[in-house]
């Protein structure tokens, strides 16, 4: 039977029957349809994101009046756009799924805008198909006020955590607490990552067996809310393929809501043994950012946190130090140059 005659026949001109698209376009033809049908996706689940993260952020929480009608739930869309420094018109039409480029510096101020976490802001731009200008800068979510908050608060350890246990930002007290925070990568620096995984997070828990089975129903209870956002999804599987503990403890399916403030039991490497009342103060929504604060529970307790602060300060200076005598040494190594860039006293290269 001849191809040209058969009814489901590949056309002559095709090798390749998977060239072929679902309305027997060949080539470039059905290629372009797949590529048209996925960023249709892609912008339709950004729209979907931008909402969502708009929806969940109080007027109060980047200080616009709250106003006596206001029926939209968290900020309006003007609000986000004036907030974003972009056009009215234009910020609805990405809500509605436009077809329009959006520049890496429009999608930095509408993370500043949203308080998108890091992993939030990785999110926005993989929708958007745009390149990060600043991959794993520190949290756009936490605002200056509560980042001297955390300030003040020294030397009692304090940090601010979202519902997945990410911490956002903390105090120096508090990166010296569990392990050395400031040497850890930011995807990293996640409480329910170090507490599976971490042999010096772990070593600090005097009661870990009770607290990672807390902490995996709380992530669980939060979760629900979450099931269909991949920074959560990615999560998870993380999770349970570095931590054979971690899935035992998943599959229990337990679930607890909130915890109230309780005295927790942690072994600092340098200082010993600290008794400390933690309190959750929520910084928006419930299930939204919080700031997390330990105090000492007794006098012997508020000692060593003014010595592990006392630690935490030398290091700093001793890095201060160490940036400087670098720079001095790059600075030193120049002088040794002349202007060509040839090394001072090196014979000159013959004519």
């Amino acid at each position: 039977m001849s191809l040209a005659t058969h009814s489901s026949a590949v056309p002559p001109a095709v090798a390749n029957p998977a060239a072929v698209g679902a309305d027997g376009a060949t080539g470039a033809s059905g290629t372009g349809e797949a590529a048209r049908g996925a960023d249709t996706v892609r912008r339709s689940e950004l729209a979907a994101f931008l909402r969502s993260r708009r929806e969940r952020i109080t007027p109060e929480q980047v200080g616009l009046p709250r106003g006596r009608r206001r029926r939209t739930p968290g900020l309006r869309r003007e609000e986000v756009a004036h907030l974003s420094a972009v056009g009215v018109t234009w910020y609805t039409w990405l809500e509605q799924a436009r077809d329009i480029h959006v520049s890496a510096q429009v999608l930095d101020a509408l993370a500043r805008a949203l308080q998108l976490d890091p992993s939030e802001r990785s999110h926005l731009f993989s929708l958007a198909g745009a390149t990060d200008p600043a991959p794993g800068s520190e949290c756009t979510g936490v605002s200056p006020s509560v980042r001297l908050m955390l300030e003040q608060l020294e030397p009692y350890p304090a940090c601010v955590q979202n519902s997945r246990y990410d911490i956002l930002a903390y105090n120096r007290t508090y990166g010296r607490l569990l392990c050395g925070l400031d040497s850890l990568p930011y995807r990293d620096r996640n409480c329910m990552w170090l507490a599976f995984t971490s042999p010096e997070w772990q070593a600090a828990l005097v009661d870990r067996d009770e607290t990672i089975r807390l902490m995996a129903a709380k992530f669980r209870a939060s979760m629900a809310e979450h099931l269909a956002e991949p920074v959560w999804k990615a999560m998870l599987k993380r999770l349970q393929q570095a931590s054979a503990e971690f899935r035992e403890l998943w599959e229990r399916h337990e679930v607890v809501s909130t915890v109230g403030s309780r005295t927790k039991r942690f072994r600092n490497a340098d200082v010993g043994l600290l008794h400390l009342e933690h309190t959750d103060l929520w910084l928006g929504p419930r299930h939204g950012p919080r700031l997390v604060t330990y105090l000492p529970a007794d006098a012997e307790t508020g000692e060593r946190l003014g010595r592990l602060l006392a630690l935490a300060l030398a290091d700093a200076a001793e890095g201060r130090r160490s940036a400087a005598d670098e720079a001095a040494a790059l600075r030193a190594a120049d002088d040794e140059m002349d202007p060509r860039g040839d090394a001072v006293g090196a014979s000159a290269s013959p004519a």
